[in-house]
């Protein structure tokens, strides 16, 4: 067996290096980078753990906002991911937001509007299940907007994450990358589970038929939008496992990075008692 790539090194392996054409295939969804099942949850364990307790950090500090962005097609894992990963934290310190189908009036504002309402504050964990990359992905697919008109949100998207970046908004974005054997799997599995029925819809089916518009909006998704100060990174997320290890991974990494403190008591500790 290869050895498993831990740290930086399977960061690196994960992260989309800004300007660089992605590509998407069936077999690298199902990479794990040499890790093995036990050891992964056994690390996966320690690593929930550490993230609990820089989240504290985070929220005492008060200083910086970590915004975490999951995009998949459909049954990649984005619900079962916050399940996993971000139940470790304190919900006081989290909060996750699931961009569905716009209302009447969001429809009436621009397409970032009701995007950038729900950025978490300083001090707070943001996870956005879907998000504004949306607007790049099914109104490309489904044709709900001119051409000229979405291919022109790459940049905007960016200017908006810059923008962001640079008023202490720490952003993680995170592609949940699936087979589509894997996908099948899934689907199948809410069909034929009773548990998991209120899980599908016939949408789900229609979408399936669109895999490969799917996967080229997804790849222009990647290419135009990973950079210096937002980059995206590919999650090999057949096996769920590794899935958590190297989400969570890369969310130690952005938090340690931001040398969190806690702040000093505006007293001296050393003079109270409580009696």
């Amino acid at each position: 067996m290869a050895k498993a790539l831990e740290g930086e090194a399977l960061i690196e392996k994960l992260i989309v290096e800004p300007g660089k054409r992605t590509q998407l295939s069936d077999g690298d969804a199902a990479s794990t980078h040499g890790w093995d099942k036990l050891v992964a949850k056994e690390v996966f364990d320690r690593q929930r753990e550490e993230l609990s307790k820089l989240q504290e950090k985070l929220y005492a500090d008060g200083r910086f906002a970590l915004l975490v962005v999951l995009q998949a097609t459909d049954g990649g894992g984005k619900d079962s991911t916050v399940r996993d990963v971000f139940t470790s934290m304190n919900p006081q310190g989290c909060v996750v937001t699931s961009f569905k189908q716009p209302t009447s009036e969001e429809l009436k504002h621009d397409y970032l509007w009701r995007v950038h309402k729900h950025v978490p504050a300083r001090g707070m964990v943001g996870v956005f299940n879907r998000s504004h990359y949306e607007d790049v992905l099914v109104v490309r697919v489904d044709n709900l907007v001119p051409r000229e008109l979405w291919s022109m949100r790459y940049a905007q998207i960016n200017d908006f994450e810059r923008m962001l970046s640079e008023n202490s908004v720490r952003i993680v974005k995170l592609f949940l990358h699936i087979s589509k054997d894997e996908q099948k799997k899934r689907l199948e599995e809410r069909i034929n589970e009773p548990e998991k029925n209120w899980k599908f819809s016939a949408d789900d089916a229609q979408k399936r038929k669109q895999w490969d518009d799917y996967e080229k909006a997804f790849e222009a998704m990647l290419s135009r939008c990973s950079t210096e100060w937002a980059p995206w990174y590919v999650i090999p997320a057949d096996y769920k496992w590794f899935r958590n290890v190297a989400v969570t991974e890369i969310l130690l990494r952005e938090l340690r990075r931001l040398s969190l403190r806690y702040p000093r008591p505006a007293f001296d500790p050393s003079t109270i008692r409580i009696r």
